[in-house]
């Protein structure tokens, strides 16, 4: 299962059952579990800890020296991955800045070609970053959400669960849960329903997360009055209280552009 034309340094602990082509790199340190896929030419460097089930492609670098200026160098930092993952062809991800932190993957997530992660950033489940984007350090993509070929999140930005992230975005704000957004400036393009639909959300509560952002977006109101608005106004449920967390701990606000008619 491993290809004799493969560097494995002997420090690493490789799992069962995984498949290492030929000229893959392995570095001391590296911990794959079971069942992974190694294509030909890939890197998996120092520092890199990956759970079972994942397939990283051909010349993809896992735990990459971050680009981060205050990284001291020759410290070992970590990049941390789960299970059931699909790394692309050429993806770069770097590890963290600092020793006692990681750069995170979840489980089952899936990134495209050409796709560059940096230091510290926290990618959780079930998302898909589209060929060619980048997310910047720090920042983080939570549950399900996608972000579409050619995306740039900038530094420190989250972005919230089953959002949708047109071709060609830069997001320099939070992305609230459940939304779309397109367009240069990045704009509210309304919710995200064939995702939620996708995932059992009911019409009702559509209805109500749709509702939720016509007072974030349309209804004239500061963002603060909004968050006050909408308990007074939706029904509550799990998804709106989902949003109203999410906004009130977005420390640098979020996107409020509205997209044109």
């Amino acid at each position: 299962m491993i290809s004799p034309l493969a560097y494995v340094d002997p420090a690493a602990k490789i799992g069962a059952n995984v498949e290492i082509g030929p000229f893959a790199y392995i570095e001391k340190g590296v911990v794959i579990g079971d069942n992974c896929v190694i294509r030909a030419h890939a890197s998996i460097l120092e520092g890199t800890i990956m759970g079972d089930n994942n397939i990283i492609h051909e010349n993809a670098v896992l735990g990459s020296t971050p680009q981060d200026f205050h990284y001291v160098d020759g410290e070992t930092t970590y990049l941390k991955i789960g299970n059931n993952n699909h790394i692309r062809e050429n993806v770069v991800i770097a590890r963290s800045t600092y020793k006692d932190k990681a750069t995170v993957i979840g489980n089952d997530n899936f990134l495209m070609d050409r796709v560059h992660v940096c230091h510290d950033v926290n990618i959780h489940n079930n998302c898909v970053v589209g060929i060619g984007a980048c997310i910047a350090g720090e920042s983080e993509l939570h549950d399900g959400s996608i972000q579409s070929n050619g995306v740039v999140v900038q530094q420190h930005v989250r972005v919230g669960r089953y959002s949708l992230i047109q071709s060609g975005c830069r997001v320099q704000k939070d992305v609230p849960p459940y939304i779309i957004l397109g367009g240069n400036p990045a704009a509210y393009h309304g919710v995200n329903a064939v995702v939620l639909r996708h995932f059992n959300v009911s019409e009702r509560i559509l209805r109500h997360i749709a509702n939720t952002y016509r007072i974030i977006y349309t209804g004239n109101f500061s963002l603060e009055d909004a968050v006050i608005k909408i308990p007074e106004q939706i029904p509550m449920s799990e998804e709106i209280q989902k949003i109203l967390d999410f906004i009130k701990l977005a420390k640098n606000g979020i996107v409020r552009q509205l997209k044109e008619d």
